[in-house]
């Protein structure tokens, strides 16, 4: 059979495997084996273990389940609760300030525990109920916390970075580094909209007041005294310390990623006990249990989706593709939009991590080949995946936000969240015309790459 044909029946393999409900990380390892017992030697088949292995010991990786750690830490607590309302009482004076500071405290979460599900959890289980309560629609809600989530692989510490700075063979710091700007640009963006809906709904509930004289909690101010506002910061100021200590750990060359992930999970974790009282083996369970199970269930997608990609490798699927991309002779801005496409479409289907690790292989070549900075691809390529956690089928985060809120219609979230995915794409529109956004920062503190 030729590459082309045993290429087509690999990834008709692969639908079928997902599409059968199997979970995705059995789903590729189990479409790879079958592949290298037909096409490869059968005594690959005795390697398995040892490919499996070898792909996934990269010091890098042993930062995600630290990394994991200092999440679970943190979003078992009351510490997402209590940086919210931090927030709120700071913020209340800004029309929608409330939708404003729920936008905030993902971002500021989503930097300490860098995952997408742990943050729209912390910060939706306070957030959203709390803006209900002030009149906010639940699409609105449902949408601002879905999204804020998505922050979560795109600031640092980003566990999507880090998978893409192995498979890209790219300084982790570098990239870490370039998220910082562009999660900025969203959080601005996400606020703005915030603001701009608040206005819309507050319009909208004072023109019912005045004609039926109906009444709306939106209509009602939250009012904080100064001593408020500062009884609310004690408790989130060593939060903010701990996010502060441990990007100067890593930036500044005093710890390598897996150091400094693993003095963050142990801060993590003296902080809670001595703020929360959380040092019971009863407290400490659930956050060491969450901590296992995804640790577990990513690291055996990671393993899954290496195997995945190295029988893609030997199988000559992944250059080929790369090789009818570049025959195609696009010009480079074609070949992105082409990239980006497959990969919005892959989001349809595929968490970013498998997306990353599959695809990985085929796109870096030809975008390496026109001249693209990898550093910035993998920025923008986090933005398209991101709005692949808030759009169906898959939508993790429309999911976490049913468990959170589930009586809000799933109707009503979908539609919350779309015009936060025209803002991602709005994002991705300007980091083409402005890419010192992604790129000036990492240059500004380490220097243009390869300078050194």
């Amino acid at each position: 059979m030729t590459v082309f044909g045993i290429g087509v029946s690999y990834g008709v393999a692969t639908l079928f495997a997902m599409f059968s409900g199997m979970p995705i990380a059995f789903a590729l390892g189990a479409v790879a084996v079958v592949f290298m017992g037909i096409y490869m030697p059968a005594a690959s088949l005795d390697t398995v273990t040892q490919n499996v292995y070898e792909e996934m010991a990269s010091i890098t990786l042993l930062s995600i389940p630290l990394f994991i750690l200092k999440g679970a830490a943190i979003g078992k607590s009351r510490a997402g609760q209590d940086l919210y309302s931090a927030l709120h009482a700071w913020l209340h004076r800004v029309p929608g300030g409330l939708g404003v500071a729920n936008v905030f405290a993902c971002a500021l979460f989503a930097a300490m525990a860098g995952s997408s599900p742990a943050t729209c959890s912390a910060i939706g289980s306070a957030g959203i109920p709390e803006m209900r309560k002030r009149g906010y629609s639940g699409g609105f809600a449902a949408g601002i916390i879905a999204a804020g989530g998505t922050l979560g692989i795109l600031l640092p510490p980003s566990i999507t970075m880090i998978l893409f700075a192995v498979a890209s063979e790219k300084s982790l710091g570098r990239l870490f580094l370039a998220g910082i700007g562009p999660g900025l640009l969203l959080v601005t963006l996400f606020g703005v909209y915030a603001v701009m809906r608040f206005r819309k709904e507050y319009a909208a509930a004072s023109a019912a007041y005045d004609t039926t004289g109906a009444e709306s909690a939106i209509l009602v101010h939250d009012e904080f005294t100064m001593a408020e506002r500062f009884s609310s910061l004690p408790r989130v100021l060593p939060f903010v310390l701990l996010l502060t200590g441990v990007m100067i750990a890593l930036y500044g060359g005093y710890a390598t990623p897996s150091e400094t992930a693993g003095l963050g999970g142990l801060l993590a974790l003296v902080l809670i006990a001595l703020i929360y009282s959380v040092w019971r083996p009863s407290d400490l369970a659930p956050i060491l249990t969450s901590t296992i199970r995804e640790s577990t269930m990513l690291m055996l997608i990671i393993g899954m989706s290496l195997l995945y990609s190295y029988v893609m490798s030997y199988l000559h699927i992944s250059q080929s593709a790369a090789e009818s991309i570049v025959a195609m002779h696009l010009p480079r801005w074609e070949l992105l939009v082409a990239i980006l496409v497959m990969v919005v479409i892959l989001g349809f289907f595929l968490p970013p991590v498998s997306i990353i690790l599959m695809t990985a292989p085929i796109v870096l070549p030809p975008l390496r080949a026109a001249n693209f900075d990898i550093i910035w691809f993998g920025i923008v390529m986090t933005i398209v995946m991101e709005m692949g956690l808030i759009h169906p089928p898959v939508g993790l985060n429309i999911f976490v936000i049913r468990n959170v809120a589930p009586d809000i219609p799933l109707r009503d979230v979908i539609f919350g969240t779309l015009p936060f995915v025209l803002l991602m794409m709005l994002a991705v529109l300007i980091l083409c015309f402005v890419p010192d956004i992604a790129t000036g920062f990492p240059d500004l503190v380490l220097g243009p790459e390869g300078s050194k």
